[in-house]
């Protein structure tokens, strides 16, 4: 007779840290040091810190749930069949029209990446999928309501915005068709969107892209808090009183802190020591060329092509916000 095998217990999965504990972390540290915290804000640099911060964010907020609510459903609802029907067929033709295109369809830079990766496997020419990449985050409707309403005294400066990122976006495509390689470009892998509907990928773009544009949106309204508050006026002058060195300075401070095309009129908005040129620098560099750009067009398209195309993207962007600020500004 032969006995039963003993039984054997599963194995224990160990749960690891997740952004619900770091939350409840960080709740139990702010009831547990709330008399400091008070005794801390009561100081008027902390007040004037937090009084630029939440007003910053509370502005930002309804145009960045806009931008990634139409952008998820971009996503997960248009074909990228349909931008290859509607370009014309020769490279340098559909460059503009993929780049006036962005202003249709709004999207965050985030997503305009693998779509410019999903538009090139349907057989979109290369330059007309990078102009489309550029302009969609920067011209389009969401960011240029936000904009005026972000500066409600200069409307000019959302047409110096929609113009300056425009030609960024047809210089770079032209350029591609001018000096492009193939080998310069991995295809684009297909991602495996396997057994999810449309509305779950809806679902879980939307949500994908609010908490990751909604933590770099706290990043740059605690760094323009700060940079209000902590920084001596006199430092801030000094670069704001240079007029080459404002606009490289608010161009490299685009490139690092990556702020979300839907919320980054704001931030700009806060910095008002700044000439409305150097700031134009920050909005139109922004969504072209940021530290979370080039990992996504590393990512999608190759090493090779990011480290040739970033760069240059930045240039042509600080070129243009500086040709259309002197024209317009």
């Amino acid at each position: 007779m032969s006995q039963a095998p003993p039984a054997t217990r599963p194995p224990v999965r160990r749960r690891g840290l997740t952004s619900t504990d770091v939350l409840t972390a960080i709740l139990l540290l702010v009831l547990l040091g709330q008399s400091w915290l008070s005794g801390l804000f009561d100081s008027p640099a902390m007040q004037t810190w937090a009084t630029i911060f939440v007003a910053l964010c509370v502005q930002a907020m309804p145009f960045l749930v806009m931008g990634v609510t139409i952008s998820a459903a971009i996503t997960a609802f248009v074909p990228p069949s349909f931008f290859q029907r509607a370009l014309p067929k020769r490279p340098a033709a559909a460059v503009p029209v993929a780049g006036l295109a962005g202003a249709l369809l709004p999207g965050c830079e985030c997503g305009s990446v693998p779509v410019a990766g999903g538009l090139i496997r349907q057989g979109v020419a290369p330059a007309a999928a990078l102009a489309f990449l550029l302009s969609a985050p920067a011209i389009n409707p969401i960011v240029l309501v936000a904009t005026a309403v972000a500066f409600p005294d200069n409307p000019e400066v959302v047409l110096a915005r929609f113009l300056a990122s425009l030609l960024v976006a047809l210089v770079m495509g032209w350029l591609w068709v001018r000096f492009g390689r193939g080998e310069w470009m991995r295809p684009p892998l297909r991602p495996s969107m396997e057994g999810i509907n449309r509305w779950e990928n809806f679902r879980i773009s939307a949500r994908h892209d609010f908490v990751h544009a909604g933590g770099f949106l706290v990043v740059g309204g605690i760094t323009a808090a700060t940079l209000n508050v902590a920084v001596p006026r006199s430092v801030l002058d000094g670069i704001a009183s240079s007029p080459a060195l404002s606009i490289l300075a608010l161009a490299a401070l685009a490139v690092v802190l990556a702020i979300c095309s839907e919320a980054d009129a704001f931030v700009a908005a806060s910095l008002s020591q700044f000439s409305l040129t150097s700031r134009l620098a920050f909005m139109v560099v922004g969504p072209t060329v940021d530290v979370k750009l080039v990992a996504l067009q590393a990512g999608t398209f190759g090493r090779r092509f990011a480290v040739r195309f970033a760069p240059t993207t930045f240039v042509v962007a600080v070129g243009a916000s500086v040709l259309v600020g002197w024209w317009l500004l």
